[in-house]
């Protein structure tokens, strides 16, 4: 394969990868075109509003402008002006990661990985940015630049984990810089990020589980809402995709309430192992699986981070023999530190501008999630690590039989 074919290729790739992120909603959208509103309104509204739920999807800022008789019926505070809404939904932001981790391996079969690897990164910012062109609007404005960017940033995230793990032609140059360090300063490096990883998925693989649990034990409640709606079938299928987009969120913010801080859904909310304290909140059926008042064992909750940062440092600590002494600890504490940035980094983007008044404030704080998750994943790590260092008690040798 020469250079214009893998050029080709790579440019097919990346464009599918936005293609694919934009049709998801802009399938159901022109079925509702068509079955709704009789092919009566103009087909590019409702592209530019695939074209804004994706951008969404990868925290583009978009600015919308109610219409006046709509602002004047929701009476929220705020609603009569431009409304930027910054959360994002990040379904869409994973799909783009696992394609990018997909054209990736496709790449890499070629002879020139680095340029179809360029072209496909290249494809995917310009391809953003024409889409993000076509949607600027007076009622709904993405910004142009982190349409542009961000996008693009996720996809070369998805690539790059994806080249890293289908050949070696790929740059490292962390771990040459790593190779010339001592033997246990590596050791004790590499299993601090390790144990801060394994410990931050394990975290988020109970707040997926019990997030399931919950949805499936206020099924009843779920339904409630839904029927409460009044929406006919083309609008439950979207606004079942919409939460579906929506739970990686959902997600993050369970992890935030096992961790302790929780999440807000409005400024002056709260929901947390200690208790939920809601306002107004807006009708959407998954939020029916929210805990009501006060939880008489929700405490339990934070044993989840304690347990993953103890059982990462007690599995892990059996390969750092070599360490010795109060590196231990700071291997803990860097399991800690890594664990606390990476739940933190996710509560970030998980949260923020959902609307006017109120929805200013939605999701967990980063802060609080950082400092609680370093703090609890840390030092359960460092017990763990200094418990697989406790020898066994030699065994003496079996004394030999007389010939």
């Amino acid at each position: 394969m020469n250079r214009r074919i893998t050029a080709l290729f790579a440019a097919f790739e990346a464009f599918a990868v936005v293609a694919v992120g934009i049709a998801i909603p802009l399938v159901p959208l022109t079925v509702l075109w068509g079955a709704q509103f009789g092919f009566g309104i103009d087909w590019t509204t409702f592209w530019r509003a695939s074209v804004d739920i994706w951008l969404l999807g990868h925290g583009v800022d978009v600015t919308f402008v109610l219409d006046p008789n709509v602002a004047a019926s929701l009476g929220v505070a705020g609603s009569d002006g431009a409304v930027t809404v910054t959360i994002a939904i990040l379904g869409f932001a994973l799909l783009t990661v696992l394609l990018g981790i997909r054209a990736a391996r496709r790449i890499a079969e070629t002879r020139y990985v680095m340029l179809g690897a360029l072209v496909a990164v290249t494809t995917v910012g310009i391809v953003s940015f024409l889409a993000t062109f076509s949607s600027l609007h007076a009622m709904a404005r993405p910004s142009l630049v982190q349409g542009t960017f961000l996008p693009t940033l996720v996809f070369t995230l998805g690539l790059i984990i994806g080249l890293r793990g289908a050949t070696d032609e790929f740059p490292r140059p962390l771990e040459r810089w790593a190779e010339s360090w001592s033997s246990p300063v590596r050791t004790a490096v590499t299993t601090a990020l390790r144990g801060g990883l394994a410990a931050a998925a394990t975290v988020l693989l109970a707040s997926a589980l019990i997030a399931s649990l919950a949805i499936a034990f206020s099924f009843a409640d779920i339904i409630t809402l839904y029927e409460g709606l009044h929406t006919e079938v083309l609008g439950g299928i979207a606004v079942t995709l919409g939460q579906l987009a929506f739970t990686p969120n959902l997600v993050i913010w369970v992890a935030s309430w096992l961790v302790g801080p929780g999440f807000a859904l409005g400024t002056g909310s709260s929901v947390g192992p200690l208790g939920t304290s809601l306002g107004p909140i807006p009708a959407i059926p998954v939020l029916g699986a929210l805990p009501p008042g006060d939880l008489a064992f929700g405490f339990v909750g934070l044993a989840v981070p304690v347990a993953a940062g103890f059982l990462a440092g007690a599995i892990l600590g059996r390969g750092i023999r070599r360490v010795e002494g109060v590196a231990v600890a700071l291997t803990g504490v860097g399991m800690g530190v890594v664990g606390g940035i990476l739940l933190g980094l996710l509560a970030w983007f998980s949260a923020g501008s959902a609307g006017p008044g109120r929805l200013v404030d939605v999701g967990p704080n980063p802060w609080a999630v950082w400092i609680a998750a370093t703090f609890e994943i840390g030092l359960a790590a460092v017990l763990g690590l200094l418990a697989s260092r406790r020898r066994e008690p030699e065994r003496p040798f079996p004394a030999r039989r007389p010939r």
